[in-house]
């Protein structure tokens, strides 16, 4: 500690130096505690289970341009041909993809509107009986549609007033756990909740609604239409090979396409969180190489500077660890004033992302490990040249002018 003045005193003599690393540190300090957090938050948003099993469903979409085809017969002679696959498991015609960051969502409230109400926004599934077995996805409460309830049109003249919750919705709206049976309301349309499902995300991973979803017992056949098809484990290539020319032997004059797996379609949708992910890795290197470096140079230029004056303490009789300490506080007492700044601009920096960008409040523990990292690196970058300066020969240095 009796090192403390003198080494002060000296990087006051050399201060750009000491105060451009500083700065450096300090920056380092911010950009990847909070990049570091960022990507944890990525990690768990890209891992979330979704509650389908991915690898075994696959959706495609069927264009007609037939001038006299009957879609709402043709939509029902598909689902029947698709069940029929050897390796399938379900399939239904739906209006939206999971996962697939496209679809339809409403507000469901309390009350009809113009009453005061509780309301959610939740993503709306539109299928038949078959949905929830495609899906793979299980009914906890109450019991699924009956094939009797379920409208096959080609408008919305009329809509079922029953439907399936997720769980997730169902507790939302009603949090003592009493939804089934009761009544909810799009609009002022009435909707009677049949039935409790398990979890089944939307086609929104990011949204507030991503675990809010309604399923309805309505199917619209039209020009263009969208199937998802589920099979047994290790049979969905075989069955996708099959699909487009099935399709056709039953109407030529359409086109089918975009036939995709689930996890494909999920990955099609989160790719500029993994790309984002993936710059934010870089760029926690760079800095911290640059940090690194930056160490490195610093103490290399001082040692050159200080050629002499580490000699003379040699041949004064300063032990190789006496000038290895010297060098190591300085870096450290460098590294403490950067990162203080660094702590400040870390919590500045969340908070300014939080409210632009709503991401979660950064918290400290990010920032302290981020701190102990890069202390451990200061020291580590020092090492090598300070011991270089303690083998520098008392009779040589001395003579360097």
């Amino acid at each position: 500690m009796s090192e403390l003045k003198p080494i002060f005193n000296a990087l006051r003599r050399s201060k750009v130096g000491a105060i451009l690393l500083l700065l450096q540190i300090a920056i380092t300090t911010a950009i990847v505690s909070n990049s570091t957090f960022i990507i944890k938050e990525k990690i768990a948003y890209l891992d979330q289970p979704t509650g389908y099993s991915e690898q075994d469903i696959f959706s495609f979409e069927v264009m007609s341009f037939g001038k006299d085809t009957n879609f709402k017969y043709q939509a029902e002679l598909d689902e029947a041909t698709l069940r029929q696959i050897p390796g399938v498991v379900d399939a239904v015609m739906i209006n939206s993809v999971p996962l697939s960051g496209g679809g339809y969502s409403t507000t469901f409230r309390l009350r009809p509107t113009g009453e005061t109400s509780q309301e959610e926004n939740a993503s709306v599934f539109e299928g038949d009986e078959h949905l929830l077995n495609t899906f793979g996805v299980e009914i906890l409460e109450g019991r699924n549609f009956h094939e009797s309830e379920v409208m096959v049109t080609d408008n919305y003249d009329q809509y079922p007033n029953i439907a399936l919750l997720t769980k997730a919705m169902a507790d939302t709206l009603f949090p003592d756990g009493d939804a089934l049976g009761k009544t909810i309301y799009r609009g002022d349309f009435p909707v009677k909740i049949i039935g409790i499902t398990g979890m089944m995300k939307g086609p929104w991973l990011n949204a507030e609604r991503k675990d809010r979803s309604v399923i309805v017992p309505f199917a619209k056949a039209e020009k263009r239409n969208l199937f998802m098809v589920r099979t047994e484990p290790g049979r969905r290539a075989e069955v996708t090979q099959q699909i487009e020319a099935l399709m056709l032997k039953l109407d030529s004059k359409r086109v089918i396409e975009n036939i995709e797996g689930l996890e494909l379609v999920k990955d099609g949708f989160v790719a500029s969180d993994k790309l984002t992910m993936r710059m934010l890795l870089v760029m926690i290197v760079v800095l911290t190489l640059i940090t690194a470096l930056g160490i490195f140079g610093l103490t290399m230029f001082n040692i050159n500077k200080r050629t002499k004056q580490v000699g003379t303490r040699r041949a004064l009789g300063a032990r190789k660890s006496h000038i290895i300490n010297y060098f190591l506080i300085e870096s450290v007492m460098i590294c403490i004033g950067g990162l203080v700044l660094g702590t400040v601009l870390a919590i500045l920096l969340g908070q300014q992302l939080m409210h632009h960008y709503s991401i979660a409040k950064l918290p400290l523990l990010y920032v302290g490990f981020t701190a102990v990292g890069v202390l451990l690196i200061s020291v580590c970058s020092v090492i090598g040249p300070a011991q270089r300066a303690a083998n520098i020969s008392p009779s040589v240095a001395t003579r360097t002018i």
